[in-house]
């Protein structure tokens, strides 16, 4: 039993059981011992060991006794005074000193622990005495080594449970400054994208404007006096405009996926199903079609990005063993498809949208298919797995536009 002490853990449980179930089968025994050899105070004997059986089994139901050390110690006080009474009686009563011993180290403090496993040891060893009207060193060795037995066994637990929550709360200590380092390095990292950004458009975008507005405003005051010039400054303007246009367009490229960086987007899905299948219990395998021609950097970073969503959603939801993901150049139109041979599902009924997982769902693959003039169809069906059909019109990169890959 556990009273005035942290909550029982399974395994502190069963041996509470097991401490109960020692100490009731004690008294059981000295009781049929009493009645069996026919002692002539049976009859108190049987009442002192159910009166001490009673005021036990009373500890564990009273709520005091298990939130409070004062009450649990006048509990030990009344099952000791009344197996002290049992004692009296009888000398069987002496096994029952055991048991009390981890009860009084366990409930009480250290010292004051200490303190009664001793006095118990004694009297048992006093009344044990007189019943046989004799004393030995064989009466004092059973007494004294099972008080030094529980004395060693609850000391040891009790350091052992101490040094479990110490690491316990170090594990905890660990992982909330852990949870701290994470969140402070993904703000400290989006406060240093935030300065890049901030220096990339004060530097290019926003000094080529004030350029171009100083060039118009300059051409505004030439014109009509001096038509020449104000052409110059218009010829000056148009020309900033023009390398502000490719500036922007090479930031908006440096935006890219890095699974894009230094591959193409038929090596990115390559590297997607491998990845996948490493990680996951899928095999997903990789197939392309057709004669491969350059995709606008839109294109590619949409297609990878549906790929990513409906692997996802696979491992995600569908229980499939098998995923087949082909890239198809079809002449004036490029497709993606994602089979599966998973669970499948009722289109009519489509899952809600998985927002903690960064809202990949079919919504926003279709939105993505969509802005870029292309489509997204789904066929599935429940028990039959899930086909997933990606299809855009081919839009050759700008002359201006920076490559996604060397």
């Amino acid at each position: 039993m556990n009273t005035a002490a942290p909550a029982l853990t399974p395994t502190t449980r069963a041996l509470a059981w097991c401490l109960h179930l020692l100490i009731i089968g004690l008294l059981v025994l000295t009781a049929g011992r009493g009645l069996a050899d026919g002692r002539p105070h049976a009859g108190p004997i049987v009442a002192a060991a159910a009166a001490c059986g009673l005021v036990y089994a009373a500890g564990p139901l009273l709520p005091r006794i298990r939130a409070s050390r004062r009450a649990a110690a006048w509990w030990l006080a009344a099952v000791g005074a009344v197996w002290l009474a049992l004692l009296a009686l009888t000398p069987d009563a002496v096994w029952v000193a055991f048991p009390l011993y981890f009860l009084q180290l366990h409930l009480l403090p250290r010292r004051a622990g200490l303190t009664a496993v001793i006095a118990t040891a004694v009297a048992a060893i006093a009344g044990f005495a007189a019943h046989t009207g004799s004393f030995g060193p064989a009466m004092v060795i059973g007494p004294v080594l099972g008080a030094a037995v529980a004395v060693a066994v609850v000391w040891g637990y009790q350091a052992l449970y101490r040094e479990s929550e110490q690491r316990r709360r170090l594990i905890e200590e660990l992982t909330a400054t852990r949870a701290d380092l994470a969140r402070a390095q993904h703000n400290a990292g989006v406060l240093a994208e935030r300065e890049r950004l901030a220096r990339e458009i004060h530097d290019t975008l926003a000094q080529g404007l004030s350029s171009i507005q100083l060039l118009l405003r300059a051409a505004e005051r030439a014109f009509p006096g001096r038509p020449d010039a104000a052409a110059r400054h218009v010829e000056s303007a148009r020309q900033a405009a023009v390398d502000n246009l490719a500036e922007a367009r090479r930031f908006v490229a440096a935006l890219t996926p890095p699974a894009l960086e230094g591959t193409t987007l038929a090596g990115a899905l390559e590297r997607l199903c491998a990845t996948t299948s490493a990680r996951h219990r899928l095999t997903a395998r990789f197939h392309l079609t057709g004669d491969p021609v350059p995709l606008a950097t839109a294109q590619e970073v949409a297609l990878l990005r549906i790929a990513q969503s409906a692997l996802a959603n696979t491992v995600r939801h569908a229980g499939a063993t098998i995923a087949e993901v082909t890239l198809s150049h079809l002449g004036d139109h490029v497709a993606l498809d994602v089979v599966d041979d998973g669970r499948g599902f009722d289109p009519v009924r489509l899952p809600a949208p998985d927002a903690e997982a960064g809202g990949f769902g079919l919504g926003a693959m279709r939105a993505r298919a969509q802005a870029l003039g292309g489509t997204l169809t789904v066929g599935s069906a429940p028990g039959h797995g899930t086909a997933l059909a990606a299809r855009m019109p081919l839009i050759p990169p700008a002359e201006t536009e920076p490559e996604a890959r060397p």
